[in-house]
């Protein structure tokens, strides 16, 4: 049987009542477009490694248990944080509340190529984070 026989639905004619005839028999992963051939936009977010192409310092130190103060302080405030609040998982809302409590604001322009779909800025500094404001108060 090839797979694409595999693929095909049963002629219900010669299928047994008891068998959905519209299920193939086995379904394999293999066969199709490979995801490591598709081409897509670099966004410099890509993780996986090719000839070539090596971890930075800050990844595998990380990847190897050593933090540096920063992500180690990073890491203090997300568990601060899920242990003051009871949440096991916070939302990408919260970690960025965190992210921004911490002191960090969006004051360089991006180095991430994420298309048409975002806008980028830039802010100041010294502007406070924004996060405890009501929304009415807030700038946008």
């Amino acid at each position: 049987m090839t797979p694409e026989d595999r693929r095909k639905p049963r002629d219900p004619a010669q299928t047994p009542e008891h068998v959905d005839a519209s299920v193939p028999d086995v379904v394999d992963r293999r066969v199709g477009i490979d995801r490591r051939d598709l081409s897509t936009d670099p966004t410099n977010l890509e993780r996986r490694r090719g000839p070539g192409r090596r971890l930075t310092d800050f990844v595998k130190t990380a990847e190897e248990g050593e933090m540096n103060r920063e992500q180690y302080l990073f890491l203090l405030a997300i568990d601060a944080f899920k242990r003051v609040n009871h949440k096991t998982f916070p939302s990408w809302t919260d970690v960025l509340e965190i992210i921004r409590k911490l002191g960090y604001r969006k004051t360089m322009p991006s180095e991430l190529n994420l298309g048409s779909r975002a806008t980028d800025w830039t802010e100041k500094s010294n502007v406070p984070s924004g996060v405890n404001k009501p929304a009415e108060q807030r700038e946008e």
